[in-house]
């Protein structure tokens, strides 16, 4: 019970002295003390009751308020018997620690108080518990085929008051968005998922609270039976695959029998995830044959047939693709222990899935395989994104990442990696296999930038950047330093900004007049800074060849 519910009770004859903002906390029990220190009797949740006889100055107000607040209880309420109105020191007191104090009319009993509190908390704890067995048996019941996540969701809200959600390791909502009032942000959502990811990598045993403004919110993990049913498993097979249970409510203090039926939940929700993962199986195959026949070589014939046959499964009710794309994932991890085929074959199916979408059906339309430890994704392009040029139309490389980047890099921690390369759009069986290896390409090329989550897309295969990540480290480190070491000691000498200077001019094309402007400075003084960086590194930023050296030296730095 609240304690908002005590004060609205007239018979007890409370009257508040602190604590407004406090109300909605949860009596569990009530305890009655005249001891100096009864913090061994107290387990939290408890509304102490005290005819303040452990109290002979102002003094003793300070420690007993600060032992009450630190075992957790809910509230303090002293009695008006023996001192008449309750003293200052101990108002006082209880504001400085945040406990709600109540004045107990003198014409009540604290036996009174007691035995009422004892029978609504007794009452409505057997309703609660009375409703977890029933809407346990009716969840088991009703099952997957009742609605799956969303049934239970409900069934959530209707019955303990709690909203909660179903979140993929990405941080997208699956279910419970649009039928708990207010959805969780995107920004929220990628933070809830990151907590979860990071709790799980270092072991810790759920569920896992987190507090982001006003509300604490508890991440149960959702462990599909399927694939982790083993717990010598090593975790990086799972915890990128894994969904969480995400509920609006601090399970800290919650009984055995509340968090057993939260764990029932999880079951229910791992069931139809195995269910859908099972769904899968359909279109996983499809893209296994279909990459068999391109890299095999086969008949762009063949390869045709195939995409037609491919096309209504995941494209139900909208006909042929009229452009494809190729999307290549590997995740590894240090020491190669575990197969990231896959991990990433999972994973790429939730990336590709758009991170504002919710429920399930978004991710019915991909197609990935996994070979070699890498995974690779068919994605067809409706009529309506290939209306025009390919190369213009589908999946940007950045864009995937950008949405899932910060829960992705909390699970993969230190020692896991993902990188990501996609193809651009194609219109026939016969681009396929260029696809393929454009998208493998770009893969390489994110494999060679840092971070622990890279994509490339085929946009960068036509440039310079193509290269740049090829070049060995000794052969980089010993380039720019030839032509940049000599600008970078001199502005640590004279503090000069040759090097911002020279990023500005290239940028500018050479242009003095943009340069001076965008730099704010007079074309003199920018002449004379151009023919500084000229006379210590012997180059000529008239030539061609050399702005393209120091270009390239600024790229590779």
């Amino acid at each position: 019970m609240r304690l908002r519910a005590l004060l609205d009770t007239d018979a007890l004859g409370l009257r508040l002295l602190g604590g407004e903002g406090e109300l909605d906390r949860t009596v569990r029990g009530v305890m009655t003390t005249d001891l100096k220190d009864p913090s061994r009797y107290l387990s939290g949740g408890e509304l102490v009751l005290t005819g303040l006889a452990w109290r002979h100055d102002a003094e003793d107000s300070e420690p007993f308020v600060r032992i009450l607040a630190g075992a957790g209880v809910a509230a303090l309420a002293a009695g008006e018997a023996e001192l008449g109105d309750i003293p200052d020191d101990l108002v006082l007191a209880c504001a400085r620690h945040r406990l709600p104090l109540f004045a107990v009319n003198e014409s009540v009993a604290f036996a009174t108080i007691t035995e009422h509190v004892v029978r609504q908390v007794s009452g409505e704890r057997a309703g609660d518990l009375a409703a977890v067995v029933d809407r346990h048996r009716r969840m088991m019941t009703s099952g997957p085929a009742g609605g799956g996540p969303d049934v239970v969701l409900d069934l959530l809200g209707s019955d303990l008051d709690l909203r909660a959600w179903v979140l993929s390791p990405a941080g997208r909502p699956v279910a419970g968005a649009e039928r708990n009032g207010p959805g969780l942000s995107a920004e929220v959502c990628a933070r809830l998922a990151a907590e979860h990811l990071a709790a799980v990598r270092t072991g810790r045993r759920g569920p896992h609270r987190v507090t982001m403004g006003p509300a604490t919110y508890s991440l149960f993990p959702v462990r599909s039976s399927g694939r982790s049913a083993s717990a010598s498993r090593d975790v990086r097979e799972t915890v990128l695959s894994d969904w969480l249970l995400a509920v609006e409510a601090d399970a800290g203090d919650w009984p055995a029998e509340r968090l057993d039926l939260l764990q029932g939940v999880t079951q229910l929700i791992a069931v139809e995830r195995d269910r859908r993962d099972a769904a899968r199986t359909v279109r996983r195959r499809l893209a296994q044959e279909v990459l068999e026949l391109v890299q095999t070589g086969a008949a762009p014939a063949e390869i045709a047939a195939r995409l037609r046959v491919a096309a209504p499964v995941l494209l139900p009710g909208l006909g042929a693709a009229p452009h494809w794309q190729v999307v290549v994932a590997r995740v590894e991890w240090d020491g190669g222990a575990v197969d990231g085929g896959p991990v990433a074959q999972s994973l790429l199916e939730e990336i590709l899935v758009d991170p504002l979408s919710t429920g399930p059906e978004h991710s019915d339309r991909i197609a990935v395989a996994h070979t070699g430890g890498e995974a690779i994704a068919l994605v067809p392009l409706p009529a309506v994104s290939a209306e025009h040029d390919g190369s213009e139309s589908g999946l940007l490389a950045d864009s995937l990442l950008e949405a899932v980047r910060r829960p992705l890099s909390a699970g993969l921690d230190d020692d896991g990696r993902l990188t990501l390369g996609v193809s651009a759009a194609v219109h026939s069986a016969e681009g396929l296999r260029g696809a393929l290896e454009e998208a493998r390409h770009a893969r390489r090329v994110a494999a060679a930038r840092p971070g622990r989550v890279c994509a490339a897309g085929h946009q960068e295969l036509a440039s310079h950047v193509l290269l740049l990540p090829f070049v060995p480290d000794d052969v980089r480190r010993a380039f720019t330093a030839r032509l940049l070491d000599p600008l970078r000691d001199y502005d640590r000498r004279h503090r000069a900004e040759l090097i911002p200077t020279l990023e500005a001019f290239l940028d500018c094309d050479g242009s003095w007049t943009r340069c001076a402007n965008r730099l704010h400075l007079h074309v003199n003084t920018l002449r004379y800074r151009v023919g500084r960086i000229e006379q210590l590194t012997g180059r000529d930023l008239s030539r061609l060849e050399d702005k393209l050296d120091f270009f390239l030296a600024l790229r590779m730095s």
